[in-house]
């Protein structure tokens, strides 16, 4: 340890420059932005004063903050992760709540400290207030908010045998509408997480961390297989901690929670989710009062969308709906809009992706608005895990239709076409209010692969998924960290997809989130999120678009020049859905003079346009010889049967969707076609 440095080092790896001066913002030598990663400190470090340097490169700037001061350089890992790191792995994709291991640093006296990245600090190196002292602030909906969002956590954590870290109320952290957790705890205190005993190893590197005796030195286990499981009662005895200073009407209905949940046994407890345990039952009755408490406020959509080919591609793979910048025409299937957003990344290359993508988007468009309909003939409302289910039913649905079309067209391993999803679905559905009915506020994000979604305000950019790849499969089975699975060569493949496997294996995740405050969702393909570019670019346009100065379809435009500039590799999608529920909202400026278009019928291939205008008999021609071009080995007689297999299920979906909008049609139409011929004549 020394005294510290007022420098930091440039993260660019062909810089590294280490001598700018603390608070700059770019590198003096090559202009990047230079790079402020303050990390959580695990172990025993308390000791260690304001103002220290630890082994050249971290800067304690508060008591267990340390500022990482050569951001470019890897994080020294020990050959075989200590256990105390294993549920933080495990839980990663729980990343929007929970933190991750960004490396270990070996201390004097033989110690060494894990440090957590994504931890609740915030860009000065604060940590984010803990939930106690901005509890009274909160509006009703968002205590409310809080306390689901714990509960949702509850069983996760329970799992892992961390459950302990919601019951320590300094732990949860609040960043708006968010509950983050600053460590995770053992549901066993009484084992020690540091062996503090052992000898002076002095300062050490990758090498010494390595190369120390078995547990000399490291982090211990945190968990054991005989620890017992923490009680949804202990879990309410934390929340009446707060609820005298909850919103007036809360108060009361918090309170009978709190008490179902104290007579819940831990072994009740485990039905989790389960509508009929009481887990589910507390879950249900925590779910009303939050639909109730956000119906209260209005709600108001905006969507906007585009697409890009992209500066250095030839054809557009990707598809996104709506798509409203420029379009020659009004999106087909109005009805869902602005409820409905969907990005497709297509895989497979021209023959493949741009088909799989173009089919998803219309499969999808059908299926859900044969959902909406049939929610809005519903007086009930559908739970969340019920919700959950149809979405994921849909998925799979639409995934089965083009693995269907990947086995007529005889396409094996990754010569199968596929494609990414990220959608969003703001479920209208209505519930009582003192002022009348009114909508949920519920948005439901479903993705597979790794295009994106973030919710952005003038105030954070919080990334709402995790991509399915092989770097986040490696860190959620416990086997690497995650920058450590990056150098893999093969990091960035996707385990998950769209069309390129049976529905069955298939595993979409499903999050159900409120809208509760004024902000923007944004779904993009990763020709925009690749190198953090959304993370690195979000305020200025975010701050544009809710001081009125830029339109919707402007700030989607912005997105795409900002992509097709600082990355150019890929198509590019964007969608934007903004969220009002102030009352009071700056109204955007009037739309410039628009410029030239990104997308056009004219740029998409037959394939896509047949399926984008609705000809499904010419995609199925031109699907056909797409095949024959990329030289797919199909014979006629199985093409023929996947083409009608294809044009069968297209048909389903469709007398589907009419059955589930317009009944009354639907049923005189059948009517008359099981009347005979001789009384339908005049």
């Amino acid at each position: 340890m020394s005294r510290p440095h007022s420098s930091i080092e440039c993260p660019n790896p062909e810089c590294l420059h280490s001598n700018n001066s603390l608070g700059s913002r770019i590198c003096d030598r090559c202009q990047t932005p230079l790079l402020y990663n303050y990390l959580w400190a695990v172990g025993a470090v308390n000791h260690i004063p304001t103002g220290t340097r630890i082994n050249g490169r971290y800067g304690v700037v508060a008591p267990r903050i340390w500022l990482d001061t050569q951001p470019g350089r890897s994080p020294d890992v020990p050959s075989s992760l200590p256990d105390a790191a294993l549920p933080y792995l495990h839980l990663y994709p729980q990343r929007l709540y929970v933190p991750g291991v960004f490396g270990f640093c070996a201390l004097k006296g033989g110690d060494v400290a894990m440090l957590l990245e994504n931890a609740p600090i915030d860009l000065t190196g604060k940590l984010y207030p803990a939930i106690a002292t901005v509890w009274s602030r909160g509006t009703a909906v968002r205590q409310v908010y809080w306390l689901w969002q714990i509960l949702q956590l509850w069983t996760p954590l329970q799992e892992m045998g961390v459950a302990a870290s919601l019951l320590t109320p300094d732990n949860l952290r609040i960043e708006g509408w968010r509950v983050r957790l600053r460590e995770l705890y053992s549901d066993e205190p009484e084992i020690d997480q540091l062996d503090t005993t052992k000898p002076d190893v002095g300062e050490s590197n990758t090498s010494e961390l390595e190369t120390a005796k078995p547990n000399e030195g490291r982090l211990e286990s945190t968990t054991e297989e005989t620890a017992s499981p923490r009680s949804l009662k202990e879990l309410a005895d934390v929340w009446l901690t707060w609820i005298d200073d909850s919103q007036e009407a809360l108060i009361q209905p918090l309170r009978k929670i709190c008490q179902q949940m104290q007579s819940a046994t831990s072994k009740e407890a485990e039905g989790a989710m389960q509508s009929s345990s009481p887990f589910g039952a507390i879950a249900t009755q925590l779910n009303q009062l939050l639909l109730e408490q956000a119906a209260q406020q209005p709600l108001q959509l905006s969507i906007a969308g585009a697409t890009s080919t992209g500066p250095k591609r030839t054809h557009n793979e990707d598809a996104c709906y709506p798509i409203t910048l420029n379009a020659a025409e009004p999106p087909q299937f109005s009805e869902l809009l602005p409820h409905l957003a969907i990005v497709c990344d297509g895989i497979g290359g021209h023959a493949g992706g741009e088909v799989a993508s173009q089919l998803a988007l219309r499969s999808l468009q059908l299926q859900f608005r044969a959902l909406l309909a049939e929610i809005a003939e519903q007086p009930e409302l559908m739970t969340p895990e019920v919700v959950t289910q149809q979405i994921e039913a849909i998925i799979r649905v639409v995934n089965n239709l083009i693995a269907a079309q990947n086995d007529t067209q005889g396409r094996e391993l990754r010569q199968r076409m596929g494609t990414t999803l990220v959608m969003a679905l703001q479920l209208p559905q209505k519930i009582e209010t003192p002022t009348g009915t009114s909508n949920t506020h519920e948005l439901y994000l479903a993705h597979l692969g790794d295009s994106r979604a973030y919710w952005l305000t003038p105030r954070y950019c919080h990334t709402l998924t995790v991509d399915d790849d092989v770097a986040t499969r490696e860190v959620r089975m416990g086997r690497s960290l995650y920058r450590d699975a990056l150098k893999r060569p093969d990091a960035g493949a996707l385990t998950q997809a769209l069309g390129t496997r049976d529905g069955e294996f298939l595993h979409p995740v499903v999050q159900r989130f409120v809208l509760e405050e004024d902000g923007v969702l944004l779904l993009c393909s990763d020709g925009l999120s690749d190198h953090n570019r959304v993370e690195q670019s979000w305020e200025p346009l975010t701050r544009q678009l809710f001081k009125g100065e830029l339109t919707l379809d402007e700030a989607v435009q912005a997105w795409i020049e900002l992509a097709s500039e600082k990355n150019g590799h890929d198509n590019i999608s964007v969608v934007l859905l903004q969220c009002q529920v102030s009352p009071q909202y700056p109204q955007p400026l009037e739309p410039k003079l628009p410029p030239a278009p990104l997308v056009s019928q004219s740029e998409l291939s037959e394939s896509s346009r047949a399926l984008l205008y609705g000809d499904e008999e010419e995609f199925e021609l031109e699907t056909t010889d797409s095949a024959t071009r990329s030289r797919q080995k199909a014979s006629p007689l199985a093409i023929a049967f996947g083409l009608a297999v294809l044009m069968f299920l297209l048909g389903v979906a469709g007398v589907a969707a009419w059955r589930q909008i317009n009944p009354e049609s639907f049923n005189r139409t059948w009517e008359r076609l099981l009347q005979p011929s001789s009384q339908s004549s005049p």
